[in-house]
């Protein structure tokens, strides 16, 4: 804490204020403006994430696919 400020300054603390938060695993995450303005609600943020999860999840097992064919065709 600076030494301009006082104790008294900040206000009354609250113990526990975002615990039930913390317990249920609530992450905030600060998206960009424009990111915003394309997934206005958590839950299209989450759909579009675990969209690209399949998509990703979906490659890796195509490029492990393609690397066992070059390898049963090579040997």
């Amino acid at each position: 804490m600076r030494k301009h400020y006082s104790r008294e300054q900040l206000g009354k603390g609250v113990r526990g204020k975002f615990l039930t938060d913390y317990r249920s695993g609530t992450n905030l995450v600060l998206l960009r403006p424009e990111v915003a303005v394309a997934f206005p609600t958590s839950e299209s943020v989450n759909d579009a994430l675990l969209g690209l999860l399949k998509v990703a999840e979906s490659a890796r097992i195509a490029t492990r696919a393609a690397r066992a064919r070059t390898k049963a065709r090579a040997g």
